[in-house]
């Protein structure tokens, strides 16, 4: 069976990029350079008009950390009922507690609201203290995917644990690495991991249409690029996928 890819994406033009160069299913979120957040409603349905890959949609209200408030608790659960109302393809979501655990309650009454959408825990798994613990706490819960890039920065880098977790998962959870996944890298860490599919964004830096620049401020980060915009690449994501299936 091939590998599969998921491209992590939040544009238009990057769901449009990833299907012409044939990956598999998108990760869909708001505001990539804070890690993803919930992409809006709008967002959704213009991808689902134009682009026929299944949507994974990330539930996350903000960026930082994974700890959330109760308030913030429930916007997690509104923005649930709103991806089942807009029919995707399943759901991403991660909640940890104070001590560095799986929030194995919060996390339960989302999986609960979701079903029968599929859940996959995103990367908040690399945050916890026990890697051992928290794989089990995800097999109990019954999510059906995890993204993971080994603890490490990136998943190359994590391969060894990441092999570990694949071992470990059980027939019905699903390891799925990501992180600083490229045609050069993904090939080795297949082979080193025996994962069934990866998750990648394929990216690349398009300089801004912007004639007239005001390049004294900056609308979010300081000192991150105004001018440019990071999105998907169909070259990029075809290497990979050759890579992957040759």
């Amino acid at each position: 069976m091939p590998v599969k890819l998921e491209v992590c994406i939040d544009s238009v033009a990057s769901a449009l990029a990833a299907e012409k160069a044939g990956a598999h299913r998108l990760e869909l979120c708001g505001n990539l350079a804070e890690g993803g957040t919930t992409p809006s409603s709008g967002m959704v349905q213009t991808i689902q008009a134009v682009c026929s890959l299944p949507i994974m949609m990330m539930i996350r209200p903000r960026g930082g950390d994974f700890l959330y408030s109760r308030m913030e608790f429930a916007v997690m659960e509104r923005d649930i009922e709103e991806a089942k109302r807009l029919k995707v393809a399943g759901v991403v979501l991660g909640l940890l507690s104070k001590d560095g655990n799986i929030d194995k309650s919060k996390t339960a009454r989302l999986i609960e609201r979701a079903r029968p959408l599929p859940v996959t825990f995103h990367r908040a798994f690399d945050m916890t203290r026990n890697s051992k613990d928290a794989l089990k706490a995800l097999r109990d819960l019954g999510v059906d995917r995890l993204l993971t890039s080994g603890r490490e920065a990136t998943a190359p880098e994590g391969s060894k644990l990441i092999a570990q977790l694949v071992k470990n998962a059980g027939r019905k959870l699903k390891i799925m690495p990501g992180g600083g996944l490229n045609a050069e890298n993904v090939a080795q860490l297949v082979a080193e991991t025996g994962v069934a599919e990866v998750h990648a964004t394929g990216s690349h830096i398009l300089p801004s249409e912007m004639e007239y620049r005001n390049e004294k401020i900056f609308m979010g980060v300081p000192g991150m690029p105004e001018y440019s915009l990071k999105q998907s690449s169909p070259e990029n994501i075809k290497a990979i996928l050759a890579a992957l299936n040759g």
